[in-house]
């Protein structure tokens, strides 16, 4: 029997999603970074490029985009009511000012689970009237890791939750 990426009895028991505000972290950062031939997991990351970091911004056509608290809050908000609407079991979410990590159980692919939340957060906002409609928030893709075990996922809330730097707008479910 076939099976599509829609269902599959290997799914992992969750997913550790991370995604960048546009403009925040270009190719080129020290922090390294992810393009076409640098994305495939295991694999390293592009070597820092300060040349190329700084011919990055004048290819924006909007200034970068960064997250106060009221931003964060608003984020923070919206995944949890679409995780709740969706049925979507959400272990952990960490909104930085310009990233956000977030840990999901969900029986669609990860990918899927990546551009619904960008999407429903950015209508949210948009209804909240805090940026023009046609602002862009977020990078085109993002980080779509696959979490295995409970280990693992233990691990990666911790990361999320504490591991971040000072705490901005968290949620997370404690153990039982």
């Amino acid at each position: 029997m076939l099976t599509s990426p829609e269902y599959d009895r290997r799914r992992p028991l969750a997913y550790f999603l991370t995604w960048t505000c546009y403009g925040t972290w270009l190719h080129g950062d020290e922090r390294g970074s992810a393009d076409r031939d640098h994305n495939v997991y295991g694999t390293p990351y592009l070597p820092p490029d300060l040349r190329r970091n700084r011919a990055r911004p004048e290819r924006l056509d909007q200034l970068p985009y960064e997250l106060d608290e009221l931003r964060r809050d608003a984020v923070l908000d919206a995944i949890r009511g679409h995780c709740d609407f969706r049925g979507w079991t959400l272990h952990a979410a960490h909104v930085r000012s310009n990233h956000v990590h977030v840990i999901v159980s969900a029986a669609i692919a990860p990918e899927r689970l990546l551009n619904d939340l960008k999407s429903y957060i950015s209508r949210r906002m948009n209804e909240r009237g805090l940026d023009a409609s046609q602002r862009k928030r977020w990078t085109r893709h993002g980080s779509t890791r696959y979490i295995w075990t409970k280990e693992a996922l233990a691990e990666k809330v911790t990361y999320v939750v504490h591991q971040q730097g000072k705490p901005m707008s968290v949620f997370f479910v404690t153990a039982k």
